[in-house]
């Protein structure tokens, strides 16, 4: 009875430890899925394969050691995260959502239907047409457009005559232009912080990794020295694949709000042309 008793409780805890084994397995699957969605939303994150498998190579073996066979890539999460430490996690997290945010801001706002709508031009002239400038006035201010606010602007001083009302567009396109540069240029500033991030990690890596060497009484071994060096690699990559689109956006949508200034600007003095003739309206 009694090593009945025991052949009992010994299956029992084989069980459970098989048991915990496959809680652990799955959570660390749930970990690498998360793993890859961040990967796929995160810029950032997509970089890092290449450089880090002979490091994630070494950690496998180790968990071998513990488990025996683990399966493909279940730790690389966990490694990113020891390599970058908490605050290099946030820091670079913070950076890569402000960027995709201001990057699907910029390119909604920054387009010809959303400075010039088809309807505002539209309305607009058919109004001027058929004389009715109070209400072409007023459609014009009820648009928040850049066209709208200019064609508003230039109607507001239309009474002074037709020079007065060229220039109060032209400072209403000079205001809507400096906003608009003003939002772009947190796509610019992103893409000078995120290389700045990085060398500051690639500096708090290698002092880390020499203050190992130097309180090391023998040569120290590589795994000491590994997490002070990948620190060092990892914020340097994940600050230049944040920078390079960041700067190549900027340039691009900079270029592109200098052609639409020059084509709103146009299509005012189209629209506003035909006052040229009467001066001061009376």
């Amino acid at each position: 009875m009694q090593s009945a008793a025991i052949t009992v409780v010994g299956g029992n805890g084989e069980q459970g430890r098989q048991t915990g084994a496959w809680c652990l397995r799955g959570l660390r699957a749930a970990f690498s899925r998360a793993a890859l969605a961040l990967a796929l939303l995160l810029p950032a994150t997509a970089a890092f394969g290449p450089v880090l498998a002979p490091s994630v190579a070494v950690a496998q073996d180790d968990l071998a050691d513990e488990e025996g066979a683990p399966a493909e890539g279940e730790s690389m999460l966990v490694f990113y995260y020891n390599a970058l430490g908490l605050r290099y996690v946030i820091i670079f997290l913070l950076l890569s959502f402000a960027l995709v945010a201001l990057l699907v801001m910029c390119f909604l706002q920054v387009r010809r239907e959303a400075l010039m709508p088809k309807a505002l031009r539209e309305g607009f002239e058919a109004h001027l047409d058929a004389k009715e400038f109070q209400q072409a006035y007023d459609l014009a201010k009820a648009d928040d457009s850049y066209l709208g606010h200019v064609l508003a602007a230039g109607m507001s001083k239309i009474q002074s005559g037709h020079a007065a009302a060229e220039e109060a567009m032209h400072e209403s396109e000079d205001e809507e232009a400096m906003k608009l540069e003003h939002k772009i240029s947190y796509v610019s500033l992103i893409g000078a912080l995120a290389p700045m991030f990085g060398l500051l990690g690639t500096v708090d890596g290698m002092v880390g990794a020499f203050m190992v060497i130097a309180r090391s009484a023998t040569a120290p071994k590589p795994s000491e020295l590994a997490i002070g060096i990948s620190q060092a690699l990892i914020t340097t990559l994940i600050g230049l694949w944040l920078a390079i689109p960041a700067i190549a956006c900027f340039a691009l949508f900079k270029n592109w709000l200098q052609t639409l200034n020059g084509e709103v600007a146009d299509e005012s003095e189209r629209l506003m042309a035909r006052f040229q003739s009467i001066g001061v309206k009376k």
